[in-house]
């Protein structure tokens, strides 16, 4: 294999691995809830709100990276931000009490948010355009079977050594992998995008001081974010069919093990190991899937990542029904194939919304994305969803992310009308 071929392979190997832990160390807690619950004594709804918590700081924390990594080094911020989230989640020691635990999870958000923003364009970078569905989903496969890993650690050890445990585990690897980031070599931002983005922040002829330079840098690059980022439909509609497929799949990742613990009487090991298995081979299978079927049909349909987004999460919605209300043997593989749906759209429709800008602007958008996501989506729906259980039952609050599957088709089919050419880099009615 020649350097160059091995270079983006070895790139992608590591921050595939790095979003890995990413994901294990958020889903541990998913799997040790009860646990939590039982020894700090507080209800569903302040369980939730951890995740909520942790989202939200993850969420504040992304505008403010976006434009640093814009303009900076990629791989040192990812590296400083792994470095940040593995010691925070070795904290875990000695967190006693609920707030302290809080605060922990909170930290750990802004720590991911360095990662989860930056790395999607940098992998962007290592790859031509008409293969991004494929190597975005082998990056994102990462998030289910991280998740599922996340679940069976936790299942596993806690109930013998434990709910701290598993987090020393999830967080050693995390060190060694971000210091790796470190003796990457970097690609140029937008080398195989058809169209070349401008990345000039000034016009040729400015002349001023350093403070004024300085100062028109920053109005021109917000100027830039408002053209072709807050104006651009192609980016909206995918976000938002984005924000509602994160408050569905945010929503059962928390609370799946828990509803099957205490509502369908699994014990709490079965009930993670259960999940986990489901989570890791639909992950594994739904990335590959959905970032080959967005890159196969794209010569024959410009808004294929669209089209298979919204399809996947319009056949998820009835069979998420039967999966969350039905009780006989036919429960948990109508879990599995409402998993499948759910997962289906990764791939394709984070290739849509990074298709949908230019690359030296990239980062920001997506940091742009991550907040819309966040707030409309898995900040609220743990907690909302915490709040209807305390009140009624835990299955009662799955109809909130049911709701959410079939708004996010609906506004994805709409945006298929917007979807940017990847042979012209514009998307439709979006020219400046």
């Amino acid at each position: 294999m020649a350097q160059s071929d091995l270079q983006p392979r070895t790139a992608l190997m590591v921050l595939t691995a790095l979003n890995l832990l990413n994901y294990i160390d958020r889903s541990v807690l998913f799997a040790v809830q009860p646990l939590v619950q039982q020894e700090f004594h507080v209800t569903k709804e302040q369980i939730g709100f951890l995740t909520t918590a942790f989202l939200g700081f993850y969420m504040i924390a992304a505008p403010f990276v976006g434009p640093l990594a814009d303009r900076y080094s990629r791989k040192l911020i990812i590296s400083l931000g792994g470095l940040f989230w593995s010691g925070l989640t070795l904290l875990t020691a000695i967190t006693h009490t609920y707030t302290e635990l809080l605060i922990r999870h909170t930290l750990v958000g802004v720590g991911e948010a360095t990662f989860v923003t930056i790395a999607p364009t940098f992998v962007a970078d290592l790859f031509a355009q008409n293969k991004r569905g494929r190597i975005l989903g082998v990056f994102y496969m990462a998030i289910p079977v991280g998740s599922a890993a996340g679940y069976l650690l936790g299942g596993y050890l806690a109930p013998g050594h434990g709910w701290r445990f598993p987090f020393y585990i999830a967080a050693a690897p995390g060190f060694l992998l971000a210091l790796t980031v470190l003796f990457l070599k970097e690609p140029e931002r937008g080398q195989f995008d058809s169209v070349k983005d401008d990345e000039a922040l000034l016009p040729a002829d400015f002349q001023g001081s350093a403070l004024r330079t300085f100062l028109f840098r920053q109005y021109y690059f917000l100027k830039k974010v408002y053209a072709h980022v807050i104006l651009n439909p192609a980016f909206l509609t995918a976000t938002l069919g984005m924000a509602f497929m994160t408050y569905s799949l945010g929503g059962i990742q928390v609370w799946m093990p828990q509803f099957l613990y205490s509502e369908r009487h699994f014990t709490l090991e079965s009930a993670n190991l259960m999940f986990g298995i489901i989570i890791v081979v639909d992950g594994f299978l739904a990335a590959l899937i959905g970032g080959w079927l967005g890159d196969f049909l794209l010569p024959r349909m410009k808004s294929s990542y669209y089209f298979v987004s919204a399809l996947s999460m319009l056949l998820g919605v009835p069979v998420m029904v039967v999966a969350l209300f039905a009780k006989g043997k036919e429960m948990v593989p109508a879990i599995a194939v409402a998993a499948f749906f759910l997962l289906l759209n990764t791939a394709p429709l984070n290739a849509a919304v990074i298709n949908s800008v230019g690359a030296h602007i990239r980062v920001t958008a997506l940091s742009v994305n991550l907040f819309i996501i966040h707030i409309l989506g898995d900040v609220p729906s743990p907690t909302m969803m915490g709040w209807v259980a305390d009140r009624r039952s835990l299955q009662a609050s799955f109809v909130l992310p049911i709701i959410a599957m079939g708004i996010s088709s609906a506004i994805l089919f709409y945006g298929m009308k917007f979807a940017p050419s990847v042979a012209t880099g514009e998307p439709k009615e979006f020219n400046h």
